[in-house]
């Protein structure tokens, strides 16, 4: 009977803490959104790319693939909005202290069993910036189930989610496929979609520009 009680308490009490939670998630100074650092293609290879990914969306019954934007992702994480003031500013620093760099993509990849993309044949400049972003890690953590992710296998995505035929039927044709194309990175776009709402939006730009930190007396400035 004792651990019966127990039971039906601990079950009242984790009750009350999820109630507690979505009241406070529900509040507007708390709205969480989905976050994406990415950089993107020039124009003309932009859309030599949205291309390839319709012709995909269209031959193997695919939609997503077909409206979803070319662009490579550095870090995917969630967070709460009143945050961002918190880490956006870290962030920007880090990026512009890193300069342009040369993105070249060749042909295809997969992800077994669900994700075919275009290879990034050129990843040092971009494993780097992702590693010097991943110092910010402890502001970017939302909690346990949305730790960010720093993603150091750059590619850039033409169809991902796939059913198994899917994946099946298109791998075979894409593995022999031949695709060339680079561009110049010269700014990180930082995306964010709320949990309302469909579609990212740009909601910062950041610069490539290679500036350094000043030293000075007693330690560093940082020039911003």
């Amino acid at each position: 009977m004792r651990l019966m009680r127990i039971n039906v308490f601990n079950c009242f009490t984790s009750l009350l803490s999820r109630m507690e939670t979505e009241a406070i998630l529900a509040l507007p100074g708390s709205a969480v959104a989905e976050y994406l650092l990415v950089v993107q293609p020039h124009e003309d290879l932009f859309n030599r790319i949205m291309q390839e990914k319709q012709a995909f969306a269209a031959a193997y019954d695919c939609p997503a693939a077909g409206y979803s934007k070319p662009h490579i992702t550095l870090v995917k994480m969630v967070q709460r909005v009143w945050s961002e003031p918190h880490w956006l500013r870290r962030i920007a620093r880090t990026i512009s202290e890193h300069k342009p760099f040369t993105v070249t993509l060749e042909n295809y990849g997969s992800f077994p069993t669900h994700s075919i993309y275009l290879q990034v044949k050129t990843k040092t400049a971009i494993v780097s910036l992702v590693k010097a972003l991943r110092q910010h890690g402890k502001y970017l953590y939302y909690d346990a189930a949305y730790k960010p992710h720093f993603i150091t296998e750059p590619h850039l995505t033409i169809a991902r989610k796939l059913l198994p035929w899917q994946y099946e039927q298109a791998w075979q044709a894409y593995r022999h496929q031949f695709f060339s194309g680079m561009f110049l990175a010269k700014e990180v776009l930082l995306l964010r979609r709320r949990l309302s709402e469909k579609h990212y939006h740009i909601l910062e730009r950041f610069a490539l520009e290679e500036k350094q930190q000043q030293v000075v007396q007693g330690g560093l400035f940082e020039i911003f």
